[in-house]
C-alpha cells in the first residue's frame, strides 16, 4: 500500500517553468529543542536574541507540530509531506555499522521537487534517513551534503568523521562538528547567492551529549555553578556541568543565526530569502540535560518520545523581509508535513497529490482568510509501548501502551483550557472521543516495518 501511495505521488509531479520570483529558502531544524527553549517562547535561563529576530521581524507560530516525537520519522514526515500514519519511516530503526532504515529509492521529497523547479539544494547537519550508499543516501536527494548521515553517530559532537557529498571526511576527534556544519552551510549560500537555492540546516544542537567549546561554556559555568561537578555522560567526551553545556550550545547556535542573517544582508539576498526555524521534537533527558530546570517544554506535558504536547508541539519562526508582517503571531494549527506543499507553492512547483500537508503560504503572506485548514491532525509512534494522538480544533486525544493493550482507552483534553493535558475528560464527551477515534482509525495505514498494533 505504501508503494502505491508513493507511486501516486510520483506520478503527479510535473516539471514547472522556473520563475524569476522564486525565493531562496533556508529551513533550520533544531535537534531536541523544546517548545520553551527559545526566549520568544518563554525561555528565562538564557537568551536567544538572534533567533528571536526571526519572530520580531517575521511570524511566530504558537500551534505548530513536529512530524513525530523522535528524529527519523520527523525527518521523513518533513521531507515527504506525509504524517506518521502514512509516511514510510515511523521509528528510529538502526542500520549497522552506520545509518538508519532507508526510504524507498523512488520516494518524492522536498529537495527532489525543488530541484525540478530550478533550485540548487543543499543539506547540512543530520540526515538519519538511510545509510551511506543506500537508496536514500542524502546525495540521492540533494545536490550537496555535509554532515552526519547517521543520527547515532550524531550523538557525539567530536566525531572521527563526517560526510561531504558521498565522501567520508576524516576528522581528528577534537573538532566541534557543529561549527563545520554551519561553515559548510554558509559556503553553500555564498556559492549559490544568485539562487534560487534550498538550504536545509538540520543542526545537531542541542541533542544528546551536552558538548560545546569552552568559549560558549564559561559564562554559564558561573551562572550555573551549582551544577559544577555534575557529569553528563553520553557519546564522546563526558561533560562537566551539562546544564552550562546546554545553555552554551543554544547560545552558540543563536550567535550563528545572527551570522546567517548578516550573511544574507552582505550578499544582498536578504529580501529574497525565507528563513524558517523549528525543532524535530520535544526536549530530551539524555547526557545530563535537565529540561525541567530550563522549563524546556514550557507549559506542556511530556518530553521526547511522548505524543503529549511536550513531545510534539514545536516552535516555528518565519522571516522574509518585505513579504511577512513583522511581529506577527499565528495560531494556525500546522505541522512539519505542511512544509513540502508550502515550499512547492513558493517555488512555483507542482504540488504532488495525496499529501497530508497543506500549504501555509496564505498565512505567511498575511492572507489568513484564504488559508486552508486541517480537518484533523494525526500522529503515531511505533516505539516506547506504541501510541497514537489526534487533534480536532482544541480537542486532543492520546492513546498509550498499544503494544500491551491494542484497545487502550482514549484520553481526551481540551487544549483551550488545559494546554498541560492534566485533566482527562473523555468520560464527559463521548461524542468527541468517537470523532477522534474515527480519525485514528482512518489515518492509520498498517506498516510491516513499523507496526503499531
Amino acid at each position: 500500500m505504501y508503494r502505491a501511495l508513493l507511486f501516486l505521488i510520483l506520478a503527479s509531479v510535473l516539471v514547472p517553468q522556473v520563475s524569476a520570483e522564486q525565493p531562496n529558502v533556508i529551513y533550520i531544524l533544531l535537534d531536541d529543542a523544546g517548545y520553551g527553549d527559545l526566549s520568544c517562547y518563554g525561555q528565562k535561563k538564557f537568551a536567544t536574541p538572534n533567533i528571536d529576530r526571526l519572530a520580531t521581524e517575521g511570524i511566530r507560530f504558537t500551534d505548530h507540530y513536529s512530524g513525530s516525537t523522535v528524529c527519523a520519522p520527523t525527518r521523513c514526515s518533513l521531507m515527504t509531506g506525509l504524517h506518521t500514519g502514512h509516511c514510510f519511516v515511523r521509528g528510529n530503526r538502526e542500520v549497522k555499522p552506520e545509518g538508519q532504515s532507508p526510504m524507498p529509492a523512488d520516494i518524492v521529497t522536498i529537495p527532489r521537487l525543488l530541484h525540478q523547479a530550478g533550485y540548487t539544494t543543499g543539506m547540512f547537519g543530520k540526515w538519519g534517513l538511510g545509510a551511506p550508499g543506500s537508496t536514500s543516501d542524502p546525495m540521492q536527494h540533494f545536490d550537496s551534503f555535509y554532515g552526519y548521515n547517521c543520527q547515532r553517530e550524531a550523538h557525539n559532537f567530536y566525531p572521527d568523521h563526517l560526510w561531504k557529498n558521498d565522501q567520508r571526511v576524516e576528522l581528528d576527534g577534537n573538532t566541534y562538528s557543529h561549527d563545520l556544519i554551519i561553515q559548510n552551510a554558509f559556503d553553500f549560500i555564498r556559492t549559490n547567492k544568485k539562487g534560487p537555492f534550498f538550504c536545509y540546516m538540520s543542526v545537531t544542537i542541542p541533542h544528546a551529549a551536552m558538548q560545546v567549546p569552552e568559549d560558549s561554556m564559561a559564562e554559564f559555568r558561573k551562572k550555573f555553578a551549582q551544577f559544577e561537578g555534575t557529569i553528563g555522560k553520553y557519546a564522546g567526551p563526558d561533560v562537566n556541568n551539562p546544564v552550562a553545556g546546554f545553555a552554551g550550545m543554544m547560545t552558540r547556535l543563536d550567535q550563528q543565526v545572527g551570522q546567517l542573517l548578516a550573511l544574507l544582508k552582505e550578499l544582498d539576498i536578504d529580501d529574497n530569502t525565507l528563513v524558517m526555524l523549528s525543532s524535530d521534537n520535544g526536549p530530551h533527558k539524555e547526557g545530563g540535560h535537565q529540561p525541567d530546570f530550563f522549563d524546556s517544554n514550557g507549559p506542556l506535558r511530556g518530553y521526547k518520545r511522548d505524543l503529549y504536547e511536550g513531545g510534539i508541539r514545536a516552535p516555528l519562526l518565519a522571516r522574509w523581509p518585505g513579504k511577512l508582517k513583522a511581529g506577527s503571531v499565528s495560531h494556525l494549527i500546522s505541522a512539519h508535513w505542511d512544509m513540502l506543499p508550502t515550499f512547492c507553492e513558493l517555488a512555483g512547483a507542482k504540488t504532488p497529490e495525496k499529501l497530508d500537508g497543506i500549504s501555509i503560504v496564505p498565512t505567511l503572506l498575511g492572507r489568513s482568510d484564504e488559508q486552508p485548514r486541517h480537518e484533523a491532525m494525526y500522529w503515531e509512534f511505533s516505539e516506547r509501548g506504541r501510541s497514537q494522538a489526534a487533534r480536532i480544533g482544541n480537542w486532543k486525544a492520546v492513546r498509550v501502551n498499544l503494544k500491551q493493550n491494542p484497545d487502550a482507552p482514549i484520553e481526551l483534553y481540551d487544549l483551550s483550557k488545559d494546554i498541560g493535558e492534566v485533566h482527562n475528560i473523555a468520560d464527559q464527551h463521548p461524542e468527541v472521543v468517537a470523532q477522534l477515534q474515527a480519525v485514528m482509525t482512518r489515518e492509520h495505514v498498517d506498516s510491516e516495518s513499523f507496526p503499531l498494533f
